[in-house]
């Protein structure tokens, strides 16, 4: 008699993040956002500074940025006094308004996400998801995403766990509520920031670097293109080097790495 095997995965649920990791490639909206922000009050800051705290509450992420030593002497040499949290709030809600006019115009879904995503659902696996984004970022984000072929099972931002965004684990932990899940150990993030992982293995998850459009990598889908083969080595060399630095258990080149590990 032929023995029929049960098929099965070491997960039951996916979490991903969005821009940089789904939709976005190179997660160009918050990025141009900043920069538009910080450029009104005078100060132009670097792709590096910009993109360093990427993942964070948004307000997290302007505070940190202020708090960078070159961008804290420029506050001091336009202003004449050190940046207050009511400089802090200004600069975020600006940034908040730009972020808001940039989305619709990044919201595109990168190679290999509806695949794979397609892949996983087949296999029996939830899939949720994880944002720096506001509640009203989302809904225009996630609704433009659902028509391109990217639809999770649900998604949380720092709106509904009290403001209190990356790196806390919280949002994780709505995603797990939400779709009945009780052992952190069955659950993957995945993530194209620091902040992605620091989130993930503060939720006791199994968590992934995502190379390949990443605001790690902050390149364009063009840019990469035009790198030299050791370019691209070199480039995601350093952002595997980065990913785990921050802990990650993994790290892929693109999305459909993920499938290695289930």
């Amino acid at each position: 008699m032929q023995k029929c095997e049960k098929s099965h995965t070491a997960f039951d649920a996916v979490i991903f993040d969005w821009a940089g990791t789904t939709v976005d490639y190179g997660c160009f909206a918050p990025v141009q956002a900043f920069m538009d922000a910080f450029e009104e009050f005078g100060i132009v800051p670097t792709m590096d500074e910009v993109r360093a705290p990427m993942g964070m509450l948004k307000i997290d992420h302007v505070r940190t940025m202020l708090q960078m030593e070159r961008l804290t002497a420029e506050w001091e040499r336009i202003y004449g006094r050190p940046f207050t949290e009511e400089d802090v709030c200004q600069v975020y809600q600006l940034s908040e308004k730009k972020i808001l006019e940039n989305v619709p115009r990044f919201t595109d879904v990168k190679p290999y996400v509806t695949e794979t995503v397609e892949t996983l659902r087949r296999m029996g696996i939830k899939i949720g998801s994880t944002t720096g984004y506001t509640d009203e970022m989302m809904e225009i984000v996630a609704a433009d995403a659902a028509t391109k072929g990217y639809k999770p099972d649900c998604w949380f931002s720092p709106d509904s766990v009290d403001r209190k965004g990356r790196p806390n684990p919280y949002m994780i932990f709505r995603n797990m509520q939400f779709l009945g899940l009780t052992d952190v150990r069955r659950v993957m993030k995945v993530g194209d920031t620091v902040s992605d992982i620091r989130e993930g293995k503060n939720a006791g998850l199994f968590t992934v670097g995502v190379i390949e459009g990443s605001s790690a990598m902050g390149l364009s889908r063009e840019e990469f293109k035009a790198l030299s083969p050791k370019e691209k080595e070199e480039r995601s060399q350093q952002v595997r080097q980065m990913y785990m630095e921050a802990g990650a258990d993994a790290v892929v080149t693109d999305i459909r790495g993920v499938l290695e590990y289930i």
